[in-house]
């Protein structure tokens, strides 16, 4: 069975540090790119960014560059994002998600194949 699992989520204070995980089982994620994306209560859900397994090439939406990033373990078939200096209006369910169309274009519309079922982060003031 494909399924991604993400962890890590909690509650936080604002400036602080989380790591999520997002663990892959019943296929190999080193031909995909893997994305993570965001909901926050009473908005649509937004890209936060992704990584090209292969590549290692990574997107980052504008809001988060240079406080999140992305990396992963092929061997651990898992990708992390590591979230620091943490904002209130980073506050959402946070999911992964996978696709063999490895194009940011394509991540970045939010049409892959393959979700986790969210972990959720609170950031408070």
């Amino acid at each position: 069975e494909v399924q991604l699992v993400e962890s890590g989520g909690g509650l936080v204070q604002a400036g602080g540090s989380l790591r999520l995980t997002c663990a892959a089982s019943g296929f190999t994620l080193d031909d995909y790119a893997i994305g993570w994306f965001r909901q926050a209560p009473g908005k649509e859900r937004e890209f936060v960014t992704a990584i090209k397994m292969s590549t290692v090439t990574t997107s980052y939406a504008d809001s988060v560059k240079g406080r999140f990033t992305i990396s992963r373990d092929n061997a651990k078939n898992t990708v992390y994002l590591q979230m620091n200096s943490l904002k209130p209006e980073d506050t959402a369910v946070y999911y992964c998600a996978a696709d063999q169309d490895t194009r940011f274009k394509h991540i970045h519309s939010e049409s892959l194949d393959y979700w986790g079922q969210g972990t959720q982060v609170t950031v408070s003031s």
